[in-house]
């Protein structure tokens, strides 16, 4: 569809977002659960879930690895 190869793609969208499609994709997931924990009366596995996240444990490695935080810190916070 773009009518290049895979790897200029990658090349190509690395060079525009500074990160590789799959970790451009993981953080749009993480800022939306961490949307979803602030702005929700969701719990942490429900974000995590509506997020994309099948399991738990990863979501909050993941989380914590972006944002220096769990994610139970999240829910009710306001965040920017």
């Amino acid at each position: 569809m773009a009518s290049m190869s895979q790897s200029s793609l990658h090349q190509h969208f690395n060079a525009v977002t500074k990160a590789s499609p799959l970790q451009y994709i993981k953080a749009i997931r993480l800022h939306r659960a961490q949307h979803l924990l602030s702005d929700s009366q969701l719990s942490v596995s429900e974000a995590a879930w509506e997020a994309g996240y099948q399991s738990l444990s990863q979501f909050s490695r993941e989380y914590k690895r972006l944002f220096g935080d769990v994610p139970s810190r999240a829910v009710g916070s306001v965040v920017d």
